[in-house]
């Protein structure tokens, strides 16, 4: 080598290659979340925070590499703040902030807040804002989580849109004919063969399966916090009833005995054709779902190998009797706290009747004050832990879910008849008893209302729950109100 040269190559064996940042792809989500905690309420915020950047370092020592001609004061001043306006108006169009009418001061909103938590891009939290409905089914919902941005980097390799095409041949649910090179269609595809149990192509086709599931759950809360947010009941249950598909690996309307391991769809006869015979105070059958299934075999597992062994092998039994012994069981009582009377300071309480009566019946009509909050308390009892031996685990069965869950619930509170959401709240494992606190405000208009309280797995297809509470609202109280008003002032009072 020249002499000339050597200086030149030795550069390169004894100085390691400076790395380049990679914030500006991404400088937009950074932002949106130090606005939603608070770090940056205006302009000159952002332009400091991004001063402390390793981006910035960068900026000054390589400025070519980032599209800066040079590095004096002004024209470094004028990038950074075509960057902060830039980067500030796609938050602004993804409903992210609110920039002030000064121009200067920026607000949170709540979309910001929400892609902020779940740690999602802003094009995703728009395109929830623009495709969310108040009545979106699941096939919809499916559509739109496959659009998330985050998906957008899933790779689709050589002759890969081929396989997508007769993959596609095999699913329920038609996709653009014209997309199988895009990696939303692909991860549309993936799912569907998730639910379906389809065969997959190639070993790569599995590998991706697990990344896209991977993310696919904080995109669903996501969308159920948006669709909680609008008031959107309709919407908000059939999110919980996505996440219980990508978890379970089946669609809704497929028999929730199907979630049990090794059973298929050809096995489901021998649970519709069983019969408990003159065995009194058993469920008699025949078994259609996972709770007929539970009552029948009365946590005894030679009856449900009764059922099923024809057809299984004894491992293959047990696998199943192992799922089906731990499913939760969840029993429910309800309170309702609140002000009635002129009793000064003084909070009642008034039991909801759970009981399936006759609608004509005043005794489940709950008489509440028209615009006034309550609280509705519910007592989560977990049931049959007897039948389970050892600790108990607080991971949900999901054997076709790649990462290890834990159970959970979603409790909803709505109105069924203009198809309301009232409230939502999540309620992590129920390991004994939970109390559960929610509260709401009663209608302004007097008269009758039927509150509907749905208690939603966010692991298990089929052991959902729901709970009609029938209020019959009276004109406003005004000494409740103040009663109620004088009660939150000395709880407050006491908490200090």
């Amino acid at each position: 080598v020249h002499d000339i040269k050597k200086d030149f190559y030795k550069k390169f064996l004894y100085e390691p290659f400076p790395v380049e940042s990679s914030l500006l792809e991404v400088l937009s989500d950074h932002l949106n979340a130090e606005i939603a905690a608070g770090t940056i309420t205006s302009k000159q915020d952002a332009m400091d925070y991004i001063t402390w950047t390793y981006f910035f370092r960068r900026l000054i020592m390589n400025p070519s590499y980032y599209n800066l001609e040079d590095v004096s004061h002004d024209n470094m001043n004028k990038f950074l703040s075509n960057l902060v306006e830039k980067s500030l108006l796609d938050l602004e169009y993804s409903y992210c902030i609110k920039i002030g009418e000064d121009d200067r001061n920026i607000e949170p909103l709540t979309y910001g807040r929400i892609a902020s938590y779940y740690y999602l891009k802003h094009p995703t939290i728009r395109m929830f804002k623009e495709r969310l409905k108040p009545e979106c089914s699941v096939k919809e919902l499916l559509s739109i989580l496959t659009d998330a941005e985050e998906y957008a980097d899933l790779p689709v390799r050589h002759n890969e849109d081929q396989m997508n095409s007769e993959l596609a041949k095999c699913l329920p649910i038609e996709v653009n004919p014209h997309s199988f090179d895009s990696s939303h269609t692909k991860c549309h595809l993936l799912l569907q063969a998730h639910f379906e149990h389809a065969v997959l192509p190639c070993p790569d086709y599995v590998t991706d399966t697990k990344t896209v599931l991977d993310q696919s759950i904080r995109i669903c809360q996501a969308m159920l916090d948006v669709a909680a947010n609008e008031g959107w009941l309709v919407t908000t249950l059939n999110i919980t009833n996505l996440v219980q598909m990508l978890i379970q690996g089946r669609w809704i309307h497929d028999s929730s005995l199907l979630t049990l391991p090794n059973i298929e769809y050809h096995h489901l006869h021998l649970f519709r054709k069983w019969s408990q015979g003159k065995r009194k105070g058993a469920y008699q059958g025949p078994v259609e779902c996972l709770p007929e299934l539970m009552a029948a075999c009365d946590g005894k597992e030679n009856i449900f190998a009764s059922i099923v062994d024809c057809d299984l092998t004894s491992a293959h039994i047990t696998q199943a009797w192992h799922y089906l012994s731990h499913l939760p069981v969840i029993d429910i009582s309800m309170i309702i706290k609140g002000c009635w009377d002129d009793t000064v300071h003084e909070q009642k309480e008034m039991i909801v009747p759970m009981l399936s009566m006759n609608i004509r019946d005043d005794k489940k009509w709950m008489k509440l004050h028209a615009d006034q909050e309550y609280v509705l308390q519910i007592n989560l009892h977990r049931l049959r832990i007897g039948f389970t031996k050892g600790k108990q685990d607080t991971k949900a069965m999901a054997p076709r879910f790649p990462k290890v869950k834990d159970e959970g619930w979603f409790m909803i509170l709505g109105e069924v008849d203009k198809k309301e959401l009232v409230a939502l709240k999540r309620v992590g494992y129920v390991r004994n008893q939970n109390v559960i606190s929610v509260a709401f405000y009663t209608p302004e208009i007097p008269g009758r209302y039927i509150y509907t309280l749905y208690l939603m797995s966010d692991s298990y297809l089929g052991i959902d729950q729901q709970y009609d509470i029938f209020l019959n609202v009276l004109p406003t109280s005004i000494s409740a109100q103040v009663n109620t008003e004088i009660s939150d002032t000395f709880n407050d009072l006491g908490l200090k």
